[in-house]
């Protein structure tokens, strides 16, 4: 690999999107020079839905501007989705943007960069490798919790269940048959309860009033009661998500990552905490550690993807 090659990574929220190119380069430590990795980033904010056509202009707009700030043409570009792809990366459900179903986003970003080799996979699968490569660790349970909650597990150093085989949806395990209605259809998913946009909800009913992100935040950090009691109610379904998977799994870790959960002082350690009491007889829970990445895993990822080192 030219280690003047440039790659990005492109990580497709349903709130926003980031994207990051960066040379082949290994930075250095310490002290000035060139032969470092250099990189350019760029983050955007959707609009309100219009449909496919309308979202890849505002996405192509984006793209453009970032293009034209690199040192040379892109040698590869890789994405970060959350949504159910088909073998061929063909878009066959996405709750949070249903017009997108059908679309093949990696052939009509082809079409803006001509001749540059572009990919798609499952977000949660992405930043499930990147924090198992941050880690140096080669089984890892993964989840993201953000505007959803995106999953992925690495067993022996590879992605499970693997390539063309389906993602590892995490974020729709039933826990509670009776729970609230998921825009995946079911109840009592694990994104329906602990979801960024779920707890808020939760918080809004607990507080009598509308909650953002920097209220609920505040609110924990003072421990209010109302506040605490939401909180927590999250931090426990993820810890019973991430104990049964473990069941399956044996992990060395439990990762937890995704914006919401990187934003709130403490929820890591309170989702360990719960965790650990899930125990039983014989039966450690793996640790549930912070992303090693913070809220950037699926950008990570999808770097990996543009490199061709996420298969």
């Amino acid at each position: 690999m030219d280690a003047d090659s440039t790659f990005l990574g492109i990580d497709i929220g349903g709130t926003k999107v980031a994207m990051r190119a960066e040379t082949a380069g290994v930075a250095q430590d310490g002290g000035g020079g060139g032969g470092g990795r250099k990189s350019w980033e760029s983050t955007f904010r959707w609009p309100p839905p219009e449909g496919p056509a309308a979202d890849l202009a505002v996405l192509a707009e984006h793209l453009d501007a970032l293009v034209r700030r690199l040192d040379g043409p892109l040698a590869g570009v890789g994405i970060a989705l959350p949504a159910t792809l088909d073998p061929v990366g063909r878009v066959t459900a996405w709750p949070g943007r249903p017009s997108w179903t059908g679309l093949d986003l990696a052939a009509a970003l082809r079409e803006v960069l001509p001749g540059t080799e572009v990919r798609c996979a499952d977000d949660g699968d992405l930043a499930a490798m990147a924090e198992a490569a941050a880690l140096d660790c080669p089984d890892v349970v993964y989840l993201g919790v953000g505007t959803g909650i995106g999953g992925g597990i690495v067993l022996g150093g590879r992605p499970y269940p693997g390539p063309g085989r389906g993602s590892c949806e995490i974020g729709h395990l039933v826990v509670d048959r009776t729970g609230p209605l998921c825009d995946c259809g079911r109840r009592g998913c694990v994104q329906a309860l602990a979801s960024g946009p779920a707890t808020l909800r939760r918080a809004a009913v607990e507080a009598a009033a509308e909650v953002d992100f920097a209220t609920l935040r505040q609110a924990w950090s003072d421990r209010l009661d109302w506040a605490v009691r939401v909180v927590e109610e999250s931090c426990a379904v993820l810890a019973a998500a991430a104990v049964s998977v473990g069941e399956l799994t044996h992990p060395a870790y439990t990762v937890l990552g995704g914006g919401f959960a990187d934003g709130l002082p403490g929820f890591v350690a309170e989702v360990d905490r719960q965790a650990q009491k899930l125990s039983r007889p014989g039966h450690s829970v793996a640790p549930v550690r912070a992303a090693a990445l913070g809220g950037l895993s699926s950008l990570r990822g999808a770097l990996l993807l543009a490199r061709g080192e996420a298969a």
